[in-house]
């Protein structure tokens, strides 16, 4: 063989070689191309996914929570009611005060009467209205009416007192029947 055939020898194998390069270039190009669409595809798969977990989940706390501000209200409401007679009673008890007075302090009797109005005007307040309209006509009589708002803050004092006292007689003699 001559040198110019291990030239041309040498040429083509070179030729070759940066063919076979070039192929393994493209390939690997095309391969991590390729690596790279299915890692996107896989990566919005895997958002999309995350994403339908997450509202679900959001909704299903949502539906908790609607549950909980509706028991919330329903108790709120029977407290709200439950107050408004237990005011409504004490209304009635100042009336039945003010009518021992008639005849020996007739003043006081107005007075407790007037009081025993304001009450029963609250106790309507609560049945009916907002714990705000509640807050509002109570800050407005303790602003007309301070000396009557102090004297019936001290026998709302002593009726929640003789109430809880009375409640708590009243369990513990139910426990006491029911230990037995």
């Amino acid at each position: 063989m001559s040198e110019f055939d291990t030239q041309i020898g040498q040429a083509a194998s070179q030729g070759q070689d940066e063919t076979s390069s070039q192929t393994l270039k493209d390939q690997v190009a095309d391969a991590g191309a390729d690596v790279r669409q299915r890692a996107g595809d896989a990566l919005q798969v895997s958002t999309d996914a995350a994403r339908e977990k997450f509202k679900e989940a959001a909704d299903a706390a949502s539906d908790v929570a609607e549950g909980a501000v509706d028991r919330f209200q329903d108790k709120a409401e029977e407290q709200q009611r439950s107050g408004a007679d237990f005011v409504s009673r004490l209304a009635g008890n100042l009336r039945q005060a003010a009518h021992a007075f008639d005849n020996d302090a007739p003043f006081a009797a107005r007075g407790i009467n007037s009081a025993a109005g304001y009450v029963e005007d609250a106790a309507e307040k609560i049945r009916n209205g907002t714990f705000r309209d509640l807050v509002d006509g109570t800050s407005d009589f303790a602003k007309r009416q301070p000396a009557a708002f102090l004297g019936l803050s001290l026998l709302a004092g002593f009726a929640a007192v003789r109430f809880f006292r009375a409640s708590g007689k009243q369990t513990s003699s139910s426990q006491d029947e029911d230990a037995s």
